[in-house]
């Protein structure tokens, strides 16, 4: 069923048709997303096709991705080109970077180049940060997104209500984990930078869905990379990567730790930051927004998690935490 939007984007693709040679008529869904935005893909009239992006102003900000192009293309990344723009709108027609993400290949035999590809990308990304240029990723915006946690997942989908006991365990969890993330250096943060937005593109990799960069902990990028939503790495590749990642780091001169051990510690303490946050987001995006499948990733955010906070101890507050979310999603017989 045609909308208003699908009429104006339309419209707009007419007129920006014959300037860049695609067939307006060709345009199909190319692909998902978990916001607002929709992708499409139209043909190209001397071969090969473009990316349209609608990206509605009042949910979306295109002016940000704009920027946030700029900063990676200038930084020697492979992104999409913009060929087109109606910022009123929230229409553009962008390059294609191909049909197929890192998630969709990787396996065994392609995992270690491709991951190789990729944390060589995200230390250029690292080393062009200059200071002041995109918004902080500072204490108020990791908080925010930490207490999306008890507000979407504890109480909503869990249906709990934690008492000051628990509250008060929530706290010094929420707290312990911030202490360690605001004590990184802070660089450009992709901040979902993970083999679903990556592509399998000439130089290896396209990188997608960047609108959302913040200047922040130099560790969050890595965290997101290896510790996925759609994909799970056995702790010793995870390892082997983050290591690899932190040579790199340190021959570019970012400001990564000298002893490896404090750099992992703050990985983990990182990933952790982005597991509570995603876990809520899913099911927010569930209940506010009618998008069920992505709850069906959330026992693997849940397993990261609490393998974490076991690890540390002045974690044990969460896992108390945690466990007893676990215990009470098993025992009404849910898998998430």
């Amino acid at each position: 069923m045609m909308t208003e939007r699908d009429d104006a984007l339309k419209a707009w693709l007419a007129t920006e048709a014959a300037k860049l040679g695609f067939d307006p008529e060709s345009m199909a869904p190319a692909s998902s997303d978990a916001g607002f935005r929709r992708y499409f893909r139209v043909t190209r009239s001397g071969g090969g096709t473009y990316i349209v992006m609608d990206a509605p102003p009042a949910h979306e900000n295109l002016p940000a991705f704009i920027r946030v192009q700029k900063l990676m293309k200038e930084a020697g990344l492979n992104v999409p080109e913009i060929h087109a723009v109606n910022l009123e709108s929230g229409f553009a027609v962008i390059s294609d970077l191909g049909h197929e993400t890192f998630l969709d290949v990787l396996n065994e035999e392609n995992a270690a180049k491709l991951m190789d590809a990729a944390t060589t990308a995200l230390v250029k990304w690292q080393t062009a940060t200059r200071p002041g240029v995109l918004p902080p990723y500072d204490r108020a915006v990791l908080t925010r997104e930490m207490e999306l946690f008890p507000e979407w997942y504890v109480k909503r989908h869990c249906g709990v209500e934690w008492d000051a006991k628990h509250q008060k365990w929530w706290e010094m969890s929420r707290e312990a984990i911030l202490k360690v993330n605001l004590a990184d250096p802070v660089v450009y943060v992709h901040r979902d930078f993970m083999p679903r937005n990556l592509m399998m593109s000439d130089p290896l990799p396209g990188v997608l869905d960047f609108q959302d960069a913040l200047e922040g902990p130099i560790t969050y990028d890595i965290a997101s990379l290896l510790r996925d939503a759609f994909i799970s790495w056995n702790e010793s590749f995870v390892l082997d990567i983050t290591i690899r990642y932190w040579e790199k780091a340190r021959k570019a001169g970012l400001p990564v730790p000298t002893d490896f051990g404090a750099f992992y510690r703050s990985v983990e303490f990182m990933g952790l930051q982005r597991h509570l946050k995603v876990l809520g987001i899913f099911a927010r995006i569930n209940y506010r927004d009618g998008k069920p499948k992505y709850l069906a990733d959330t026992p693997r955010f849940m397993k990261y998690a609490r393998q974490t906070a076991g690890r540390y101890v002045e974690l044990s507050p969460l896992k108390h935490l945690l466990d007893e979310l676990a215990g009470v999603r098993e025992s009404a017989g849910y898998t998430f």
